[in-house]
């Protein structure tokens, strides 16, 4: 094994560690090497958020906050950033931080299993929101929670705890001192790459050139889905190629037609960016996983991937998303572009060439008389995996259907695009008879399996159910959507 030295900045100190296998995980070293054992391993697959952590990263003259799942999360991963723990919150003297104090004084612990995750991700939420004068809001504690479960106490008194930390003395951080800290960091000599198992290049000529020299290597990005691999089916990789570093495949390009997305954009910065082009798809962003997945995750990744029941995919392939695709060959950097559903030639496999990597995403923007919802069916409201989505995407000329777009997922091998709906819409008028007829199409046109999260007959039906809700709501109907409808937040 030969890897590279991981250093991170915790409790304004560096850190070194030597010799860590290129899939070990954050969680494992944490409390296997560090004996931080206040990091609990609960699911072991980013679902309960036990084990959640917080990472900084330098942004320009501030840091980011990112609460993260650590048993899904490679320790190379973490190298050059800023690490807290549950361990690292309260004051030399024993003092809370706001974000356990309010946990005491709401409250919100019983069993005290999945307190340090609760806390973890309040304390991202503090440092991203209070600390800024941001309030706040129960629907906002509602949304950056989701991804920590609970089942002792309920989750009234956590997010009352949410709310309440604001009310407490504040608690800052070094910011100054810990961006010298990554500063020193990220100019510290990283050796050769290539000789390394885990290689996490930093710029895309040498990403496509390690990829062209490691055609074997696992690609990891956020590895919400590589780190089950490992902790579920116990895999190992020689090598890792790890593409998060690379400064321009982190960068969200504002194009006057289209928004082009790099494949290491994480999941939360990506849909933020298509929810400010198109607001309504604020519920479906906030239902994909929960916030510590998809600040891990990213878009690229979830493309890559190719899961049939991947949530991004319906949507970009609705949205008419191209992608590109990237390679060095005799020297130079080629690329190729098409359509995101022909990315797939099976279930979970693609077309893309041994030394080829996902770089880009390109959406299309939304245009006047556009018309486009995505609905996601699954047992749990959130964090869960869907039985079936489905997104559609028309544009709507005097009444008549222009054109028409739609993906889905979870009736098929792959995401696909319903061609055969598709065509039974455009150039017709938009109105009942003709989203009636498009129901039985639809209904026809794929042939999906039963499996644990549905029967192949529900999918089936179901998808012609979400295809006339989309024609109700495009008629001004209300409560007919879960979006539609609020909790009370003293009940909550």
């Amino acid at each position: 094994m030969n890897t590279q030295t991981i250093q991170f900045v915790r409790r304004g100190e560096i850190v070194s560690l030597r010799n860590v296998a290129p899939t070990r995980t954050l969680l494992q070293v944490l409390r296997e090497d560090l004996n931080c054992t206040g990091t609990k391993e609960g699911c072991n697959e980013g679902d309960c958020g036990a084990c959640t952590v917080v990472l900084g990263e330098a942004q320009g003259e501030h840091i980011k906050y990112s609460a993260v799942n650590s048993c899904i999360r490679l320790a190379h991963s973490v190298s050059g950033m800023a690490l807290w723990t549950v361990e690292d919150l309260a004051a030399e003297d024993g003092t809370l931080h706001p974000a356990q104090q309010a946990m005491v004084q709401c409250h919100g612990s019983q069993c005290g299993f999945c307190t340090p995750g609760f806390v973890m991700s309040l304390f991202g939420m503090y440092q991203n929101h209070v600390c800024h004068d941001e309030p706040v809001s129960r629907e906002r504690a509602r949304e950056e929670l989701s991804g920590n479960l609970c089942r002792c106490t309920g989750y009234r008194p956590i997010l009352d705890a949410a709310q309440r930390m604001a009310e407490l003395p504040p608690v800052r951080v070094d910011e100054a001192g810990l961006l010298q800290k990554l500063e020193l960091l990220a100019h510290t000599g990283r050796g050769l790459e290539a000789n390394f198992s885990y290689i996490s290049p930093q710029i895309l000529p040498d990403l496509l050139a390690a990829r062209a020299a490691h055609p074997d290597a696992q690609i990891v990005a956020g590895c919400t889905d590589v780190g089950l691999w490992i902790n579920k089916l116990h895999r190992q990789f020689d090598e890792v190629l790890d593409v998060t570093r690379v400064h321009e495949l982190r960068r969200i390009e504002d194009y006057p037609h289209h928004i082009a997305i790099g494949a290491a954009v994480t999941l939360t910065d990506a849909f933020a960016a298509l929810v400010s082009d198109r607001p309504q798809l604020h519920t479906f962003a906030a239902r994909f996983a929960g916030l510590p997945v998809r600040n891990s995750g990213t878009l690229g990744g979830n493309v890559a991937n190719g899961s049939p029941i991947g949530d991004s995919m319906p949507l970009l392939i609705a949205l008419g998303a191209n992608v590109v695709l990237m390679s060095e060959r005799n020297g130079r950097m080629s690329s190729r572009e098409l359509p995101l559903e022909q990315l797939y030639a099976g279930y979970r496999k693609n077309v893309m060439a041994a030394d080829e990597v996902l770089a880009w995403i390109k959406v299309p923007k939304a245009v006047t008389g556009e018309l486009s919802r995505i609905y996601k069916i699954s047992k749990r409201f959130e964090d869960d995996i869907s039985a079936v989505c489905l997104a559609l995407n028309l544009h709507l000329l005097n009444g008549k259907v222009a054109q028409a777009s739609i993906g889905v997922g979870g009736v098929a091998a792959t995401p696909v695009r319903a061609a055969k709906t598709e065509a039974a819409l455009t150039g017709q008028p938009w109105n009942l008879e003709t989203v009636q007829q498009a129901m039985l199409t639809l209904r026809d046109e794929f042939a999906p399996i039963s499996d644990m999260r549905a029967s192949a007959t529900y999918r089936v039906q179901v998808l012609g159910n979400l295809l006339q809700r989309f024609w109700l709501e495009s008629q001004g109907q209300q409560g007919i959507n879960l979006e539609s409808f609020t909790l009370d937040g003293a009940a909550a």
